[in-house]
This record gives structure tokens, sequence and C-alpha cells, in this order.
């Protein structure tokens, strides 16, 4: 995600790296490779050069203290420029209604119907809602069924009239079912087109009018870039929506839309997705996104990620475990399927400052602990809880069973080991020897 453009900022940010003091020389050849970066990204030419602006004149105007260093400053300055451009501060979502109705609008193609889902499985999980999900695309092949096996996926009832041809009458036959069964959210999946037609904007629009929805979300691709700021404005103008959905932004190493869609049409990003699996729906937090983009990670994010996967009696019950070295193979597996649940390796990664320069070139695919999975899959009952008694004839065994070789599971019981001995450092007695360590590392640099 980003980084095409977080390099070019990188680079931009050099010019001015080592200067003694900000001038109106060093900081216009810096902001010429940023126009340029920006524009690089996908963002519109007007929106880059007024970006630039904004960003000299605020470096001139402040005087660089001591303790802080002109790239420093410039880079604190588009920190917050960035953020300001995709609009500064969260916006919730809207839903005060009884039930609260949320219409998902886009172009066909856009991810609105896995978006539904998503957006359902997020309030059920992480806001302890009833909902509805009603399948309005009537057009689409297979649309309602798609909607039907997702919803049968993340246990959400999904409402459907198959065969009629109706769309505002079933949603608001949906609606009159929701409120009768005490669903708390009711999420109406519209019909898409290839391309924006008066139809299809007569249709959403009739749909909004009957309903009134607490929000009409735009659901967008981010991967087409400024066409999806075109389109979000020209459905803007039509629907007047309440909120941007960015799909599809893992795939989009430039990011223009992301940018710039808030200021041109004065709408809020709610929601990106990012990944195909039904957890894979991020909140959208403008100083996080930019904190990203220019490659300080995302550890907020990141800790929300594991305490919504994490429970904390579990973690009280394993850190005992830990503490008595009686860490085994089941532990390590149910940790390894939690850290799965939060999402994408490789962007889990990237959100550890100074992580994403560092595994950009890595290939950590989401199967990447499928190995590991395999080789303890192998063992037995017994193997698992006591991995002391995994001698040489054993190994062969679980290497044949798990389709490996020896070499993988010998290395996979040593980093098990390793990490055995180092969580107890960590939690017992051992803190005093890690501290030692620590000291140690220190002195040696």
């Amino acid at each position: 995600m980003f980084e095409n453009l977080n390099d070019r900022l990188e680079k931009a940010f050099k010019v001015i790296k080592g200067q003694g003091h900000i001038s109106e020389i060093n900081i216009a050849e810096s902001l010429k490779d940023v126009r340029r970066a920006l524009i690089d990204a996908d963002v519109n030419y007007k929106i880059a050069k007024n970006f630039t602006e904004r960003v000299k004149e605020k470096a001139l105007g402040r005087d660089v203290l001591k303790a802080v260093s002109p790239g420093q400053l410039m880079v604190k300055i588009v920190h917050e420029e960035l953020s300001e451009l995709m609009g500064a501060t969260h916006e919730e979502l809207n839903l005060k209604g009884s039930p609260a109705i949320l219409l998902i609008a886009g172009l066909q193609g856009s991810g609105k119907t896995t978006f539904s889902a998503k957006l359902a499985n997020f309030l059920k999980n992480k806001k302890g809602k009833k909902v509805l999900l009603v399948a309005c695309d009537v057009y689409r092949p297979a649309a309602i069924e798609q909607l039907k096996v997702l919803g049968t996926q993340i246990d959400v009832e999904v409402y459907t009239e198959e065969g009629v041809q109706d769309p505002p009458a079933i949603a608001k036959r949906a609606v009159k079912h929701a409120d009768t069964m005490g669903h708390q959210v009711v999420i109406v999946d519209t019909a898409g087109r290839l391309a924006i037609d008066e139809q299809m904007m007569n249709e959403i629009s009739t749909l909004k009018k009957n309903l009134n929805p607490q929000e009409t979300l735009f659901v967008v691709d981010a991967m087409t870039g400024q066409d999806a700021v075109n389109t979000a404005k020209a459905f803007n103008e039509r629907l007047d929506y309440e909120g941007v959905v960015l799909t599809k932004l893992d795939g989009d190493t430039r990011g223009g839309a992301a940018l710039t869609i808030r200021s041109v049409v004065e709408k809020p990003i709610k929601f990106v997705g990012i990944g195909e699996k039904m957890e894979a729906i991020d909140v959208f937090h403008p100083r996080r996104m930019a904190d990203r983009i220019l490659g300080m990670g995302d550890i907020v994010s990141l800790v929300e990620k594991a305490q919504e996967q994490f429970d904390q009696d579990e973690a009280i019950k394993l850190q005992k475990k830990i503490a008595k070295n009686q860490f085994n193979f089941n532990d390590f597996l149910s940790q390894l399927q939690q850290i799965k649940k939060m999402g994408n390796v490789k962007d889990l990664m990237g959100m550890i400052p100074g992580m994403g320069k560092a595994i950009k070139d890595v290939d950590l695919e989401d199967d990447a602990f499928k190995s590991i999975e395999a080789i303890i899959h192998s063992m037995t009952p017994e193997e698992r809880e006591n991995p002391a008694i995994i001698n040489g004839s054993r190994r062969k065994r679980i290497a044949k069973g798990a389709g490996s070789d020896i070499q993988e599971v010998n290395k996979l019981i040593k980093q098990f080991g390793d990490t055995r001995k180092m969580m107890r450092m960590m939690t017992g007695g051992g803190k005093g020897k890690m501290a030692n360590m620590m000291r140690n590392l220190q002195m040696k640099r």
C-alpha cells in the first residue's frame, strides 16, 4: 500500500536533510520532488500544486528548533497537510435509526456486495449489532447468490425476493421484516453498472428517497486512481451521499484516490477494504493513513487489531504457562491462528514503524504459516503437549506426515525452543537477565 509514493517522498526529503536551515531555495527543490511524487501517485495536478504551496507557506513561516532538523520539520508539515487533505479526523458511521438503514452504492466491479458483507460482519462483531443484509442487485447474474453465500459465512441473515425486479419495493419490505425481527441495522446492497447511466442513477435515487437511510455509502475501487475520484464526484452530485468506501486499497501502490477524494467531493472516507477476507476492512483514520504513507507505520491500528483477536483471560492463562515453561505447540498454533485473523501478514508488519521499507521486497503471502501449521498438525497430541519427547524418529515421521523435509521440522522445533526461552525471560524470573542482555546490546553499538 502506497509503496511508490512512500519511496518518492523519501527521496524528496533527502534534498533538505542535512541542511542547517530552511530557505526558499532548498525548500523549492524539495517541494518540486514532492509535487512530482503526488502527481505520479495519480493526484490531480492542481491539488498537488496547492498542497505544495501550503507546505511551503508553513515551512517558511516556522523557525527550526535546535532539537528538530529541517528535514524532520518538512516531514512533520507534510504529515499535517496529508492528514488535512484526507479529512484530518475520523468520522463515525451514523447508526441512530431503529433500524438504522445503510444504502450501498457504486459501479459494478467496485466490490459493493463484498463490502456489504464485510460491513455486516464488522457491525456484528465489533459493535454488537444484529444486522440484516438486503439483496437489491437484481440484475447482475449470481449477485443474490453471492450475498447469500457471504451471509452464511458470517452468520448474518440475508433478505431476498428472487424473481422480483423492483428494488425499492424489496428494500421497503426488507426494512419492515427487520423491524419485526429485531434487527438493529439494515444494509442494502444495490445494483451497479459498468459505467454511470441514467437508469442506475434513477433507481438508486428512488431507493434513497423511499428508504431515507441514515447513511448512503459510495463504494469505489481505489485501483482505478483518478477515475475513482471523477466517478465519486458524479455520484455525489446525484445522491449527496454521506461517506466513501475505498476497496482494493491493498492492491494500489500509488494511492491517489485515497489522497484526493475527500478534497474533491467534500465527503469523508469512512472505510477501506484491504483484502478478500471478511475481516479485511479498516475504519479510515486520516492521520494514521498519513503515518503509513510517510513510512511511520500505524502502531495504533496494529494494537487495536491485536486487542480484537486476543482474549484477556486467555492471555493471562498463557502468561502463567510461559512462566512455568509449559508453553507448547498447541499454544503456539493458537497464537498463529489469532495472528492470521488480524489480516494480511505483510500489511500487519508494515504497521510497525520502520518495517515497511525493510519488507518491501519480501514475499509474504497470506499462507506464510501453512507449512508451520502442517508440521504441527502432523504431530501427535502428546508431542504437541510435550515437545521434549520429539526425538529423531518422531521428527522423520512428522516431516513425512506434513509433506515436508526433516530440516524444516528441525528448524521449527529450534525456533520454537528459542521463542519459548525468550518468552520466559520476558514474563518470569528472567527479567533481570533480559535487562542485562539489552544493556549489553546497547554497549556494543
